[in-house]
């Protein structure tokens, strides 16, 4: 009755399909306590030591270290690995690693000093004081590992499960023969065993812990049950002996009828397993603060003298640790690291001990069997009752065989735990699992293949798109260039098509008269450079008188509505060569002088020897000669309104067609008929006061004809003349400064226009008296400076304008004055340029001078 009660308060139990009892051989090493070996002269530590990347080498060649001291860093699946021993750093190089396949691996060969000092140390007694967060990270830079043989880092199982676990497996049913590591651990540290269970069951809140411990270990399940007393936290569960139940989907499903989904995780069941010597590590890493340098290894099989379990410093090379435990190999002698079903042979003896290896086998040649050679497959199925992960182990050797992986991936053979049951019960002694690990192994390479195709595809496509998006920018940027150059171009061809129709609307008449001007302008052109540039004998035409047929070509072609290279101003021919010219400035400047000399007239009516006085004797000689041409050219105006009554105007007209020499010569003439003009009606003092005139410096000269044109625009506005409407004319006047001199220059002559009115009948009365004053201003003419000559001419041609005004009936037109004015001016002011030239012009016209003074005094007797 006692018994069955017993029975009713175990815990249930499940059981998983499958599974094999070889003979456990455990006995060999698991009656010994632990112990040291002594540390080799050289450790050989390799990068990777565990299930995901190397870290990142932090020491070098020749750097001395201490035990505990991280040779490398990394976060992630990067676990680092710390210094076994105090020592210096010999080497980093690459080194044949405990892998099936003996390649070699990246390690750092670290010399021993033999003083095994420890680096500096961080305990933490009290775990609960710290974060989950920072206990995790303490686990991680501890470089825990899974230490029952898979390696994946703890931490990252850890962080996996922080959430949604609920129990907490702690395996430690180390089911597979020979090895008893776990078992030895259970018994000789249990306390440090179940404190590291604690650690772990707080980081993930677990509900529940269970310890799951086969049958065959009674006395460390007696260790473990002494170690907790009377803790209900951590439960203990011992179940049946029986391989692989230290398989983690098979210990899950035993303790708690769970199945792991196919492709899934124990995490997606709320469980999460946990090794024994893991639990150890933790405790070792959070309470003590030491990373992991050491683990506990089973040296066992029936070529070692003295099977036990120890503690091996990772690093150590295999054949040290064999060397110590009496190995004695024979003929053909295998060491497997691992147990005799999962483990693997080792390529080389000096090989080194890494955080995976729990067992180093080193069996007889007859402890292991005769090496049978491989035959066929019968199709017995008795690796398919023997398999725990439900499989047909015999179709996957079909499809490995065969390298048919589709039908491989489709019968599951990822699942396979490689457990080796299968090979086990094999009576054609196949090994099955070498097949399935060949199998995974080209699996595993076809998906990596795939997974970069995919990768490259992607970045493929991302160019493509790239270029795709690219090429539709430029060409919307080509086809706004396009409408923009559409746009300009529609503007450019609508100005062509509006200068086709207005020179279609254009009459034969102002075509030719175009032409014609375009010519005159050219030959002006030309005419000027060969005058700057080539010598005057040289020269194949007088550029003053292309100026002057440029002029009248201009004139015409402005009467016929026709713009020629140039704004259609009144003032456009004034001065064509302005903007170079200093002559531009000068006509300012005797525009400005006469609006100055008009205000001052009002006040030299009154006191004439005060007028005489003014201060305008600081004229320069070309200014003079500029108002002069543009004195002439209202004078010609008032000559062709008068309908060429005049006989003086008449002289003048022609001066625009012939040499400037010939306008020199007609405006002496009309000076000495001015003069005489004047002198009827003159006073003897004024006669007096003419004579010295020409003795006189020409800045005088030109005061007096300032002086005389003042006198004119007074009379002028004394007589009402409206000058108003003239304004007009000039509407650019504040823009250009040529509109503003010839506007000027029309103001002024209708002003001497009204004075010579009012003056006509003093100019038309005969001349009583033998003027003699003339021939004695010609006279001495002849030895003055040209410049003077110059500025008598234009003290002349302002009295003859007066004259010529005489004949003039009601306000004449002056739509001309601008063609005309630019004329003369073209004409005369070449001639106060040339001294010489103005010399000779100057003697004819006194010459005249006196034959005309002659013929008066003859009609009168």
């Amino acid at each position: 009755m006692l018994n069955l009660l017993k029975l009713f308060r175990k815990e249930k139990l499940w059981d998983f399909q499958g599974g094999i009892h070889p003979p456990e051989m455990k006995t060999q090493s698991n009656g010994t306590p632990l112990s040291q070996l002594p540390l080799p002269e050289q450790f050989i530590i390799p990068l990777k030591q565990h299930i995901g990347h190397e870290g990142e080498i932090c020491v070098s060649p020749g750097d001395h270290v201490l035990r505990g001291q991280p040779l490398t860093f990394g976060s992630g699946r990067m676990l680092p690995v710390h210094a076994p021993t105090s020592g210096t750093i010999e080497a980093i190089a690459p080194h044949m690693t405990a892998h099936p396949s003996g390649l070699s691996e990246l390690c750092i060969f670290l010399r021993a000093d033999g003083e095994d000092r420890w680096t500096t140390l961080d305990p933490q007694p009290d775990f609960r004081s710290l974060t989950r967060e920072d206990v995790v990270k303490r686990i991680h830079e501890a470089g825990v590992a899974g230490l029952g043989g898979a390696g994946f880092p703890t931490a990252t199982k850890l962080r996996g499960g922080l959430r949604g676990v609920k129990t907490l497996i702690i395996n430690a049913a180390e089911c597979e023969p020979y090895i008893t590591a776990d078992d030895r651990l259970m018994q000789d540290c249990a306390a440090e065993v179940l404190e590291g269970c604690r650690i772990l069951a707080w980081v993930l809140q677990a509900e529940r812990v269970l310890i799951g411990i086969e049958d065959n270990k009674p006395e460390a399940i007696a260790a473990l049950k002494q170690a907790l007393g009377g803790d209900r936290e951590l439960q203990l569960r011992v179940i049946p002996t029986k391989y692989p139940s230290g398989g983690a989907k098979q210990l899950t499903q035993i303790l708690t009828g769970v199945e792991v989904p196919h492709g899934g995780r124990s995490t997606d069941i709320g469980v999460l397993m946990q090794n024994v010597g893991t639990a150890w590590a933790v405790k070792r890493a959070i309470i003590d603060g030491e990373p992991i340098t050491e683990r506990v290894v089973t040296l066992t099989g029936e070529a070692i003298a003295q099977p036990r379990n120890v503690w091996g410093r990772l690093g150590t090379p295999v054949s040290h640790l064999l060397h110590h435990v009496g190995f004695a190999p024979g003929s053909r002698q295998m060491v497997i690291m691992g147990g005799p079903l999962m483990g693997f042979t080792l390529p080389s003896l000096n090989v080194p001990l890494v955080k995976i290896s729990n067992c180093i086998l080193a069996p007889s040649a007859s402890e292991m069997g005769n090496n049978e050679e491989e035959q066929s497959c019968i199709r017995c199925s008795a690796c398919a009752d023997a398999c725990p992960a439900k499989l047909l182990p015999q179709q996957l050797f079909w499809y490995s065989q065969g390298g048919d992986h589709e039908k491989a991936r489709a019968h599951n053979i990822d699942d396979c735990i490689e457990c080796g049951a299968c090979a086990y019960v094999c009576p054609s002694n196949i090994p099955l699992v070498q097949y399935y690990r060949q199998e995974k192994a080209e699996l595993r390479a076809i998906d990596l293949e795939a997974k970069r195709t995919a990768e490259a595809k992607a970045r493929f496509e991302a160019r493509q798109a790239r270029l795709e998006r690219e090429k539709l920018a430029r060409e919307a940027r080509h086809e706004e260039a396009k409408q923009r150059v559409a746009r300009s171009d529609q503007g450019e061809r609508d100005a062509a098509i509006a200068r086709v129709k207005a020179r279609a609307a254009k009459t034969p008449e102002q075509e030719t008269a175009e032409r014609e001007a375009r010519h005159a302008q050219a030959l002006a052109q030309q005419a000027e450079k060969q005058s700057e540039t080539q010598a005057l004998s040289r020269q194949s035409g007088d550029p003053r008188k292309a100026a002057v047929e440029a002029a009248i070509a201009r004139a015409k072609a402005k009467k016929s509505g026709v713009a020629v290279g140039e704004q259609p101003s009144e003032a456009a021919g004034v001065a064509p060569a302005a903007e170079a010219d200093p002559r531009k400035a000068a006509v300012e400047a005797a525009i400005a002088r006469a609006k100055a000399k008009k205000d001052a007239a009002a006040a030299s009516e009154q006191n004439p020897e005060t007028a005489d006085a003014a201060p305008v004797a600081e004229v320069d000689p070309r200014k003079a000669a500029v108002e002069a041409a543009i004195a002439r050219a209202k004078a010609k105006k008032a000559a062709a309104a008068a309908g060429e009554q005049a006989p003086e105007p008449a002289d003048v007209t022609p001066a625009a067609e012939v040499d400037p020499r010939k306008a020199a010569v007609e405006a002496a003439i009309a000076r000495a008929k001015a003069k005489k003009a004047a002198a009827a009606g003159e006073q003897a003092p004024a006669s007096a006061d003419a004579a010295p005139a020409a003795e006189v410096d020409p800045r005088k000269a030109a005061v007096e004809a300032a002086i005389a044109r003042a006198k004119a625009k007074k009379a002028a506005a004394a007589s009402g003349e409206q000058v108003s409407e003239l304004a007009d004319a000039a509407p650019a006047a504040e823009v250009d400064p040529r509109k503003a001199a010839v506007e000027a220059a029309i103001t002024r002559a209708k002003a001497k226009k009204a004075a010579a009115a009012a003056a006509a009948e003093q100019i038309s009365e005969p001349a009583d008296e033998p003027h003699a004053p003339e021939p004695s201003d010609a006279a001495p003419a002849a030895e003055v400076d040209p410049r003077k000559a110059a500025v008598e001419a234009a003290i002349a041609r302002a009295k003859a304008k007066k004259a010529a005004a005489a004949a003039e009936q009601a306000s004449g037109s002056v739509e001309a004055a601008p063609e005309s004015s630019s004329e003369v001016e073209a004409a005369a002011s070449p001639d106060s340029a040339d001294p010489r030239k103005a010399a000779i012009a100057a003697a004819v016209a006194r010459a005249k001078a006196r034959k005309a003074q002659q013929q008066p005094s003859t009609t009168e007797d």
